[in-house]
């Protein structure tokens, strides 16, 4: 739980960065790709990361901009990735404008349970670093290149000189 504003800002910029580092690498191409019908598509999923900011967070009574909850995902990873960055940036805008420390401990119902509103920040960011992990191994079935996020990706470690990790 984020205790205060601050700590959730530098948080959310470092995270909102890593996902778009994801996104980026995808091309239209693979975005429709899906191996096994138990598992989203790369554009269903990257559209999932994007809707949940506004939806989530407009449950909580900010008004973060964004696509609607039950819209489809657009044909082309650009057109996600300029939906995602403006709800990102709105993620941001609406914390610091609308909440300040104490903030985070007002209880709002999410879900059918109530969260602080400093439980909301952690969750929002970490359903996107959960379906950014999912998202990256569809990234890897489908031949696409895996941007460094928390340590280096397999082809970085010939940036180091070194075998890659098994």
């Amino acid at each position: 739980m984020f205790r205060n504003t601050t700590d959730f800002l530098t948080e959310w910029v470092n995270e909102s960065e890593a996902t778009l580092s994801v996104l980026k690498n995808i091309t239209n191409e693979a975005l429709n790709k899906k191996d096994h019908e138990n598992v989203r598509s790369i554009a269903n999923l990257c559209w999932h990361i994007t809707i949940t900011l506004n939806e989530m967070m407009n449950r909580t009574g900010l008004s973060v901009e964004g696509p609607e909850e039950h819209s489809k995902a657009p044909a082309t990873i650009e057109e996600i990735i300029e939906a995602y960055e403006k709800s990102a940036l709105s993620v941001t805008e609406q914390v610091e404008k609308h909440w300040d420390d104490k903030a985070l401990l007002d209880e709002v119902n999410l879900y059918g349970e109530n969260w602080k509103n400093g439980v909301t920040l952690s969750a929002l960011i970490k359903h996107q670093v959960h379906h950014r992990g999912q998202l990256t191994i569809l990234m890897r079935q489908s031949g696409l290149m895996v941007p460094s996020v928390y340590g280096p990706a397999k082809e970085d470690w010939a940036k180091f000189n070194l075998p890659p990790a098994e």
